[in-house]
């Protein structure tokens, strides 16, 4: 279970109920994590060379708060320092 799967389950209730303590950049950031890697925003079909099986990738939001879009960057954050 991902964050973005809890904000689609309960996204839609959460601002209703407890939307006056939320800031406009939450808002941004909890529709944009909801969005992310489904068809709302696009996506592309990779097909393979030798079987042609294909499959749907989905677009990412690269928001800066989201979890999924930015493990990379953490985990590269934290291996530099590490190393350092």
């Amino acid at each position: 279970m991902e964050v973005a799967d809890l904000f689609r389950q309960c996204g839609t209730a959460y601002p209703d109920t407890h939307g006056a303590s939320l800031s406009p950049q939450q808002h941004r950031a909890m529709h944009a994590i909801e969005l992310c890697c489904t068809a709302a925003l696009g996506g592309h079909v990779e097909q393979c060379d030798h079987c042609g099986h294909q499959t749907i990738s989905y677009n990412a939001c690269r928001h800066r708060q989201c979890p999924t879009c930015q493990s990379l960057a953490q985990a590269q954050w934290l291996a530099d320092r590490r190393a350092a």
